[in-house]
């Protein structure tokens, strides 16, 4: 009875136990495929790193205030993981922040960088008109999100400010060095060893030519450092020309493969505005035309200070307006040079054209034309002066390294100053006459 009783109790344990095996092997295949792809999901993850965002150089036309003119641009990081598109921007500054005047006469102005979102950027720009277009870059993962999270470190406060420099550390320079740390210095060795035909004033002649005043204020305001040919990596200054440079750079990928670093271009606005020309303006004859117009002025209305009244008026307001508004310029061409950081001013040989000597002239003109013998006689002296100041401009144009290219500066003033000069000579030459007769009829009496 005990052996019989036994023997469903053992087939009872070897089925439960054989039920337990399969189980057992059940869940061990179940498990498997899970087990597995968490072993391989960090390879994976490595291998994806980077793939949720897009890196995009969002470049914007120029503008129809002054400092729009050279155009603008920005780095569209879209992040499909988080949501987000934005457009990091150095190009902000407040004309209301502390000392903006002063810091901008003396060439240390502060500009900030920040992140908007893209498609609020993109809908400001069109609502005034500049064009926009964006351009896809062939960066890898790592790359990607080296370069977002370098951008989300520029944009906290403490160090979103930086020292502005129009030409050499400016809202595109600072894209362009972005965009060349990410790619670990292939943008450097590149761009630095591609020359261009162009020059910091070439670049800005061409960009503010549809503005004539901001052309010969910038035209009068540069001095010999902005003539510098220019390599593509310092040409980069202009972020049209820095979208331009990129078409033509190849990057080493993943594989070690050089690709294209712009892998697609879309225009999402296209302004109205003319676009800037293609080459630096040729305005020399319009110059030379004005230049011997006012000379010409000061000819005729000259011929006739001795015998009208009316003339002198007319002669004496013209010629203290220009005496007075040269003498200015010059002096601020002489403040730019010695008193601000603005080194793209320095060594400026329009100073020979335009200087504080002309005050000087600006004070006697009026005195001379009122009979005083002592100031016709330094009337005639200092614009003589001033005569040969501007014909050694002139000269220098013969001397290398010293022929800044300012031909339309010589030919506004040179054909002013002789007029002006010869004007004066003859008028003190003509009281000097006066007075003579004068003391003759003084001793005939």
């Amino acid at each position: 009875m005990k052996l019989r009783s036994r023997m469903p109790d053992v087939r009872r344990v070897v089925c439960m136990r054989r039920r337990l095996r399969s189980f057992l092997l059940l869940l061990t295949l179940l498990t498997l495929p899970s087990a597995l792809a968490a072993q391989t999901e960090p390879a994976e993850a490595a291998s994806a790193e980077g793939g949720h965002l897009t890196v995009y150089l969002m470049t914007m036309g120029p503008g129809q205030l002054v400092w729009e003119r050279f155009g603008h641009n920005a780095i569209w990081i879209s992040d499909a993981a988080a949501g987000t598109d934005l457009a990091y921007n150095f190009g902000i500054f407040d004309f209301d922040q502390v000392d903006f005047i002063p810091r901008l006469m003396r060439g240390n102005m502060l500009y900030t960088m920040k992140p908007y979102d893209a498609d609020a950027t993109v809908r400001g720009y069109s609502a005034v008109d500049r064009s926009v277009w964006i351009q896809e870059l062939n960066l890898t993962g790592a790359q990607k999100v080296a370069l977002q999270e370098f951008l989300q470190w520029n944009a906290l406060p403490e160090n979103a400010d930086y020292p502005y420099d129009y030409y050499r550390d400016n809202c595109s320079t600072r894209v362009r060095d972005a965009l060349d740390r990410a790619l670990d210095g292939q943008l450097t060795a590149l761009l630095r060893a591609t020359s261009t035909p162009e020059s910091y004033r070439s670049q800005t002649q061409r960009l503010s030519s549809s503005d004539l005043p901001a052309y010969t204020g910038l035209l009068l305001a540069m001095g010999h450092p902005a003539d510098q040919p220019l390599s593509a990596w310092e040409d980069s200054f202009v972020p049209m020309r820095l979208a331009a440079h990129l078409r033509d750079v190849r990057v080493v990928d993943e594989a070690g493969q050089r690709q294209p670093l712009v892998l697609s271009e879309r225009v999402l606005y296209e302004s109205t505005l003319p676009p800037p020309p293609a080459e630096q303006p040729r305005w020399l004859w319009w110059f030379v035309l004005a230049g011997v117009l006012m000379g010409l002025f000061f000819l005729l209305v000259g011929s006739r200070l001795g015998s009208s009244k009316q003339a002198r008026t007319v002669f004496g307001a013209t010629a203290t307006l220009w005496t007075l508004a040269g003498g200015i310029l010059g002096t601020l061409i002489l403040l730019l040079w010695a008193l601000t950081g603005h080194v793209f001013t320095y060594w400026n040989e329009n100073l020979l054209q335009f200087n504080p000597l002309t005050l000087v002239l600006a004070g006697l003109i009026p005195l001379a034309l009122f009979e005083r013998a002592w100031a016709s006689r330094a009337a005639a002296t200092t614009a003589l002066l001033a005569v040969g100041l501007s014909a050694l401009g002139l000269v220098l144009q013969l001397a290398p390294g010293l022929d800044q290219p300012n031909g339309e500066i010589i030919a506004l003033a040179f054909p002013a100053h002789v007029a002006l000069a010869w004007t004066l000579v003859r008028w003190h030459q003509f009281q000097g006459e006066r007075q003579q007769m004068r003391r003759v009829a003084r001793r005939r009496r």
